[in-house]
């Protein structure tokens, strides 16, 4: 077993790296490695895959899970999570412990009974993600939260509350990037802000699960895309209403369309600036800021991933 830990991670620590390590070797021959810069992790899974190991663990936050999953992508050496980051989206969608220390234990059962599985993978441009990725006001709020780590830390989804309700007001309701959205399953459509789902739930709020599309597992071979159709004042408080609704999902708002079903799709910037060059939106990849473009292709990897969970 290689233990890829991103000791910046929000609950890991040195201590905890430790006591992990010293669990696990009661079931595997572990060996540790620290990342020590971004996108270090995906170096890491590349050198992996000649290495002799049978699994592969991620330990960190759905970031550091993203970098190995790009180093491992379209490989049959199996992948596994330990929770280490302040949301563990794809960790608890799986059905791992978000506790530390409990999904270590529920990794040393998983040596009984060793049933490596195939899980979908999206992919924008050149990278992988895994459960989801997005242009315009969810990425400007992702961008912001990767700015002030040490707040993320400290007030975990009640800053990223503020910094989604800062960025729309600053932002979005006065200046927004407007977007087209072509995919293989219908006509283009046109909004402020487009989410793209290769699993469910989207995120989470504290333990309450954040939805957006409708029908979308892991596995089903595509993905689903939101577009909010506009920025206005007056949708925000039903579309949070839905997003916090435990049967609601904001695929359902009027403002929201909703794309099931997609193998392929193109995110092109419809805005312009002065010089009449097309403005660029920002975009994030499994809850981290990448970079602003001003067109992204993405496409369905069905089965690119192998998981032990």
């Amino acid at each position: 077993m290689l233990v890829i830990v991103n000791p910046y991670a929000t609950t890991v620590s040195d201590r905890l790296r430790n006591l992990v390590v010293y669990a696990l070797q009661g079931r595997y021959e572990v060996e540790a490695v620290s990342t020590e810069a971004q996108n270090h992790a995906t170096e890491i899974g590349r050198e992996a895959r000649d290495g002799g190991y049978d699994v592969v663990v991620a330990f960190g936050g759905d970031g550091t899970l993203n970098e190995v999953v790009n180093g491992l992508a379209g490989t049959d050496l199996p992948v596994a999570i330990l929770p280490g980051g302040s949301t563990n989206v794809v960790a608890r969608t799986l059905g791992i412990p978000n506790d530390v220390v409990d999904a270590t234990e529920h990794l040393l059962s998983l040596a009984d009974e060793w049933a490596p599985r195939k899980i979908d993978l999206g992919k924008v441009d050149e990278r992988h993600f895994v459960f989801a990725c997005g242009v315009g006001l969810d990425a400007t709020v992702v961008r912001r939260v990767d700015e002030h780590p040490k707040l993320k830390s400290k007030a975990g989804p009640y800053y990223y509350s503020w910094a989604g309700i800062s960025g729309f007001y600053r932002r979005y309701l006065l200046n927004s990037v407007r977007v087209r959205v072509e995919t293989d399953v219908g006509e283009p459509v046109e909004g402020v802000t487009a989410i793209v789902q290769n699993s469910d739930p989207l995120t989470y709020f504290a333990s309450r699960p954040i939805r957006v599309c409708e029908g979308i597992a892991i596995d089903d071979g595509t993905l689903s895309i939101g577009v909010l159709k506009r920025a206005a004042q007056r949708d925000m408080p039903t579309l949070i209403t839905r997003l916090l609704s435990n049967g609601r999902p904001a695929a359902g708002h009027k403002q929201v369309t909703h794309l099931d079903d997609v193998a392929r799709a193109t995110i092109t910037s419809l805005s312009e600036d002065k010089q009449g060059a097309p403005k660029p939106f920002p975009l994030q990849v499994d809850g981290d800021y990448i970079g602003d473009r001003t067109r992204v292709e993405l496409k369905a990897e069905p089965g690119a991933l192998t998981i032990v969970a």
